[in-house]
């Protein structure tokens, strides 16, 4: 592809350091309970903002797993859980990226490729989510889910596969 073999390594921890900065879905929910919601999902948290409330009351913060115990029972429990996996599978990710930049040398010497792990996860992180999104939108969740990061989960998992490591 268009990366040089020698900066692949950096590339991986930076793409993956990446996205954890950038929402994989953000929704606007007009007309819920009389006023309107913004959810804006991170690969690890979920920040929720009720408009015309004051910032310090409207503005809370979820991991993917109190969001789960938020809407048990509801319809869309299940694409909350399947957020979770895709947390998780980001958790690895951003596990294995720290490893890789700590000790560059001990993670080439893995029977795996770090880098086409690390797009390996990203990817998968991506489906997982583009599902979770699909779920969100079918399960009757008000307001349409935008996966903003899906798409660049997709991409930089993508372009992580298709380095050439040829040295």
């Amino acid at each position: 592809m268009w990366v040089r073999s020698e900066y692949a390594g950096e590339l991986a921890v930076l793409l993956t350091w990446l996205s954890a900065l950038l929402p994989w879905n953000v929704t606007y929910s007009p007309g819920v309970g009389g006023g309107s919601l913004l959810f804006v999902r991170f690969p690890l948290l979920q920040i929720r903002y009720s408009f015309g409330v004051s910032l310090a009351r409207g503005v809370s913060v979820a991991d993917p797993l109190s969001a789960i115990a938020f809407q048990r029972g509801q319809a869309i429990e299940l694409a909350y859980q399947v957020w979770a996996v895709g947390a998780a599978l980001f958790a690895a990710a951003v596990v294995v990226s720290l490893l890789y930049y700590r000790d560059e040398a001990w993670a080439e010497s893995w029977p795996v490729d770090p880098v086409r792990l690390l797009g390996g996860l990203l990817f998968g992180t991506g489906a997982v989510f583009a599902g979770a999104t699909y779920l969100l939108l079918t399960r009757g969740f008000p307001g349409v889910p935008i996966p903003v990061g899906v798409a660049f989960l997709l991409l930089f998992g993508g372009v992580l596969l298709t380095v050439d490591r040829t040295d």
